[in-house]
């Protein structure tokens, strides 16, 4: 069975990333999940390099920029797709007169996007990025949003010689046997406001390039000006808004909950695994649709039939939360309150809707997987090598879709999952036919968990059932301190960084999507193929784009 402790090798060798790294440290900052190096913005190469060749930190999961009264500064969060519980941060400060670091991009694909982002939004300057320019915010826009100087009041009105289109000339080139092709931002097959600028060489794609930002709603900002105890807590429902408020809202707990040292009761744990759960049956539930939807336009059977289940599992979570999709469930220390009353009743639904799902999953594999249209259209297309599914922060089914045996809550177990018998789905056909199967499976997956958390919850004794840790009213964690926590989502690694500043609201607060980067990849799987196959790589993403933009 797959549990935590089988893939866990130990602590962080830090003597030994101490000699590694060298005189190239100038400093430590640790945070609370890795010990922390600080180093020259001209050495971010050299060391990211060693680190990952030589130590094995082969998974950039998240870059972190910020603003403090003296410097810029990034932050490198580093673990290893074998053992996540091995990480290291690399810290790169920059002084505020002349913000430039070196880009991480040559060694981590990745961090192309995140560099980016922390441009565009901080203004930290990335030498040697292959394509340094705003990703989510528009060229013509004037400053940087979370940088301590942004002036608010600023207009951003541009003039319209400053919005003509960059590429109205190649659309007269004569000599050229290449089109540009605009899909989207409001195609339905786009799963939300995204842009794909395509360049076509008769039918096959020769470039994309996706364009987010068109649903960026400050997220990190307005967590920024929240209250950790009371005020932060109903955003992260927001982010993947479709299907994993659950999921979401479990990311800043844990994140918080090691920020403030709080330790959540057992029982409180068992709700959280439970329900997280559901959400992510509810969440595949939806990818299958959909996925079906954009292949070949099934909408009277498979779409509706798993709208249909899906809806079993929201009445399931309304019963216990009160929403449907904005749950605001979780509370730091716990959960809101019990399981509804009478008890009985909520587990014989929830156990009906587990005995009816093995038959639904077959007469999906009947409609679907064994759809010989189906399979025409997935089977060998949106490729995704292990490696290079590695190289661009992959996580969750689009990972373990292409063999990448890597899921957070085996291999740095929080919840209860540790305590229960599963298995992590992998499948090696690294196509859009093998990330289908890996969701239809960890729906199976889920299930047996939560039948396990139901034995558990059925059995528990009455005055045991503590659903909240004793947390203080108002959370101040100390100055500068500093944490890097995450959770294995519907979608892949969902991770929260922040920074406490000494005050009930964190400094800094840092979402890391797993859509931002499996949508980063999308060029990996579609360059040399057709437009449907590209509707259909970007399909068995299952992107969100609120939680892609933020």
């Amino acid at each position: 069975m797959s549990t935590g402790i089988e893939r866990q090798t130990g602590p962080v060798d830090e003597d030994a990333l101490e000699a590694l790294i060298g005189e190239r440290a100038i400093g430590r900052d640790d945070h609370l999940n890795a010990p922390a190096f600080v180093i020259n913005p001209d050495q971010v190469q050299s060391v990211l390099s060693d680190l990952k060749e030589q130590a094995g930190y082969d998974h950039l999961s998240c870059v972190t920029a910020q603003d403090y009264a003296d410097r810029y500064e990034s932050i490198y969060h580093l673990k290893k797709y074998a053992d996540p519980t091995d990480e290291v941060s690399i810290v790169v400060p920059t002084t505020k007169t002349d913000p430039i670091s070196q880009s991480a991009e040559p060694v981590f694909r990745t961090a192309d996007w995140h560099e980016r982002e922390a441009y565009d939004l901080v203004g930290i300057e990335y030498d040697d990025h292959p394509d340094l320019r705003r990703i989510l915010l528009p060229e013509t826009w004037q400053g940087h949003p979370l940088s301590d100087d942004y002036d608010q009041t600023k207009p951003q009105v541009v003039t319209l010689s400053e919005h003509e289109n960059p590429i109205a000339a190649d659309h007269h080139d004569q000599e050229s046997d290449t089109m540009f092709l605009n899909i989207g931002p409001h195609h339905p097959a786009t799963h939300g406001v995204l842009h794909v600028k395509t360049v076509l060489d008769g039918e096959t794609i020769a470039h994309i390039e996706p364009d987010i930002g068109y649903l960026h709603r400050c997220e990190e900002q307005m967590c920024q000006q929240g209250t950790y105890r009371h005020q932060i807590m109903p955003y992260p429902d927001r982010w993947d808004y479709v299907s994993a408020g659950i999921l979401n809202e479990w990311a800043y707990a844990r994140a918080v909950e090691d920020l403030a040292d709080v330790e959540v009761p057992e029982y409180a744990q068992i709700i959280r695994t439970l329900s997280a759960e559901l959400c992510r049956i509810a969440s595949h539930m939806l990818a299958l649709g959909t996925f079906a939807l954009d292949v070949y336009g099934e909408f009277t059977a498979v779409f509706q039939y798993t709208f249909r289940d899906r809806e079993v599992v929201q009445d399931i979570l309304e019963d216990l939360t009160g929403q449907r999709m904005m749950f605001n469930y979780f509370r730091v220390g716990g959960v809101a309150w019990d399981l509804p009353e009478p008890r009985e009743e909520f587990f014989e639904k929830t156990r009906d809707f587990l005995d009816e799902l093995p038959a639904k999953v077959a007469e999906y594999n009947d409609m679907v997987t064994s759809n010989e249209i189906f399979q025409t259209r997935c089977i060998d297309t949106g490729v995704l090598e292990p490696e290079v599914a590695k190289n661009y922060g992959c996580t969750g089914p689009v990972a373990r879709g292409s063999g990448v045996d890597y899921d957070l809550r085996r291999d740095d177990p929080y919840g209860y999952y540790e305590e229960l018998e599963w298995d992590v789905i992998t499948r090696d056909g690294c196509d859009n036919y093998a990330r289908v199967l890996c969701r239809m499976e960890e729906v199976e997956e889920s299930a047996k968990i939560i039948e396990q958390c139901l034995d558990l919850l059925e059995e528990w004794p009455e005055d045991e059932r503590d659903v909240q840790a004793n947390v203080p009213r108002t959370l101040k964690p100390d100055a500068d301190t500093e944490v890097y926590r995450a959770v294995e989502g519907a979608k892949g690694e969902l991770g929260i960084y922040m920074r406490s500043d000494g005050t009930d609201k964190p400094g800094r607060f840092k979402i890391r999507s797993p859509c931002f980067s499996n949508l980063q990849s999308l060029a990996e799987m579609s360059t040399g193929e057709y437009i449907p196959d590209l509707i259909a790589s970007l399909g068995s993403l299952d992107i969100v784009l609120g939680e892609v933009d933020r």
